[in-house]
């Protein structure tokens, strides 16, 4: 039988330090972001973080793929595998990141602008499409707070993008569910489809993650077979969190705060499950 989609209220507090571990493993890498520092560095400095905690990296589980990270690097998006070539400051770099503790898992990513002194104009670009994405991240995980189905979810993400100016969407990749596994049922679009989708309740455990383009959404796969980059050379970025819907509210487990911050343009204090 088709396992369901929602968890118990034991299981949604169980996933909550498989969150704030890939919490800790992206703060490392933000921490460890400078000119000159390359992406297979950052890997390592998010494996270390997870491994020191007593988890595993949930990336370095899927099969063909070895690393703890994901880093998309300017018109990549995302899926981007760590390599040896140092960043520049004004880059803009796409660290998606997940780890697996006592059987639970969390999924995060986070885009950065590579500190440093850069063109101010390459740096502008950068933000502004980061800060889109960001945006929209939060516009879908206010929306589970207050909708009844993911399919307003995803109309809420695609209105916040239009809202931030003219970016592309990308369509082939979306949200998922997330528990025991790190990618689950049910698909969380981002962007409007018809359809209402599945109910909104308690025991819903997903991740919010919008990947927006500065230009055409029309992307391309590298010959590694996982790179996904922009077929107009245009910017990419990629922001996603774990969130948890339960009895009295949602949390955002990949978010030290729950999503406090985040939340709190849209009016929302997220309540940790219990």
């Amino acid at each position: 039988m088709r396992r369901s989609i929602y968890k118990t209220p034991t299981e949604l507090v169980a996933m909550l330090p498989a969150g704030a571990l890939t919490c800790a493993a992206l703060d490392a890498v933000e921490e460890a972001i400078a000119p000159g520092v390359t992406t297979l560095e950052l890997d390592a400095v998010a494996r270390r973080t997870i491994e020191d905690a007593g988890g595993e990296s949930n990336f370095a589980l899927v099969p063909g793929y070895r690393h703890t990270v994901c880093a998309s690097v300017d018109d990549a998006v995302v899926h981007g595998i760590p390599s040896a070539t140092p960043l520049r400051a004004g880059q803009l770099v796409s660290i998606d990141a997940g780890a697996q503790l006592d059987g639970w898992n969390g999924d995060s990513a986070r885009t950065f602008v590579v500190p440093g002194d850069a063109d101010p104009a390459a740096i502008a670009a950068g933000r502004r499409v980061s800060d889109a994405c960001r945006a929209a991240m939060w516009a879908g995980v206010a929306s589970l707070a207050r909708r009844r189905h993911l399919g307003e979810v995803g109309a809420d993400i695609e209105a916040e993008v239009e809202e931030q100016g003219d970016f592309g969407i990308l369509e082939d990749y979306t949200g998922h569910g997330i528990g025991r596994n790190m990618h689950e049922d049910p698909t969380l679009y981002n962007f409007a489809v018809r359809g209402r989708g599945p109910v909104i309740k308690p025991g819903l455990a997903v991740c919010v993650e919008p990947m927006l383009t500065a230009g055409s959404p029309d992307v391309t796969e590298d010959d590694d077979g996982w790179t996904v980059r922009t077929r107009d050379g245009s910017l990419g970025a990629h922001w996603e969190h774990t969130v948890l819907v339960h009895a009295d509210g949602i949390w955002v487990s990949t978010a030290a705060d729950g999503g406090a911050a985040g939340l709190a343009p849209h009016g929302i204090t997220p309540v940790r499950p219990r």
